[in-house]
């Protein structure tokens, strides 16, 4: 069973365009995942209906028995995040979940408990199981929900002997993409034709060096800046070429159906994936 993870420098590159359309492509048996736990849309684009959803807690966050307090406002004093109010409530917001409160609280009437930042979802698509996540506005710990939704998927592709995992990852290289590269077998690298794209495959090549992790890049909308597209495509990046997609505006009718590419349209775009999607499997599956 292999791992290929899916990443971009940054967002709206076609990254989850092209996973979706690697979903439908691939052949044999598949498990999804969207990795992206701060903005997963890989669902909406393969129509995903949910079975199973399960809480994710991390952190802690203090619970306040209201008929124990005294008032005496030793909690308040202690605070030095300012999350006690003057009537002695707690401001989420501003609570680092330190503990301090109900540590020195006389009366024992705060108490930490674990704090639920998101959910785990498992769903079913057309194309094979899907695990995706959602970490709620604000909350932090994304590289461990990403670590939830790895191992969720692992044990469902365990459970269907399934032949790949197709991961949707996060943009950029911080703390949930590098938690998605946690035993994968390859990174497939969406770029655009643009200087800044540039710049961020020279990050990203950087980091799958750190894991000793081989990349393979996609150019898309290459057709745009065809001098830049070769520039990428050469040795000089480090990734080694898979192809490139053209500018296609059936991309953008697909995304507003919420349907993968090579489902909406047959055209420039589609026929370019088909390409590439073969290429995937004679070279790395």
């Amino acid at each position: 069973m292999k791992e290929i993870l899916v990443l971009s420098g940054k967002g709206g590159t076609g990254k989850t365009t092209v996973c979706a359309a690697l979903a439908v492509l691939l052949k044999g048996k598949k498990v999804l995942a969207d990795a992206d736990v701060d903005a997963a849309n890989l669902a909406l684009f393969l129509k995903a209906q949910t079975l199973e959803e399960e809480p994710f807690k991390s952190g802690w966050e203090p619970v306040k028995n209201e008929d124990l307090c005294t008032s005496c406002g030793i909690c308040l004093e202690k605070c030095r995040f300012e999350a006690v109010r003057e009537d002695f409530s707690i401001d989420s917001f501003l609570c680092e979940g330190c503990g301090v409160c109900a540590w020195f609280c006389p009366e024992k009437a705060i108490s930490m408990e674990e704090k639920e930042v998101g959910e785990l979802m498992y769903s079913e698509t057309k194309y094979g199981p899907l695990v995706h996540a959602e970490l709620y506005p604000g909350e932090e710990n994304s590289g461990k929900l990403v670590i939830g939704v790895k191992r969720k998927a692992q044990e469902i592709a365990k459970q269907e002997n399934a032949d790949l995992i197709l991961i949707d990852g996060s943009p950029g290289v911080g703390c949930p993409v590098i938690a998605s590269l946690s035993g994968v077998d390859a990174v497939l690298m969406v770029a655009e034709p643009t200087i800044a794209g540039l710049h961020d495959l020279k990050r990203l090549k950087g980091l799958l060096d750190h894991f000793s992790i081989p990349g393979y890049l996609i150019v898309n909308k290459a057709d745009l800046n065809p001098d830049m597209t070769q520039k990428l495509l050469s040795e000089e990046t480090g990734f080694k070429p898979l192809g490139s997609i053209p500018y296609d505006p059936d991309v953008y009718g697909a995304i507003h159906a919420a349907t993968p590419l090579p489902e909406y349209s047959e055209g420039q775009a589609t026929q370019a994936l088909k390409k590439i999607t073969e290429k995937i499997e004679n070279i790395i599956l």
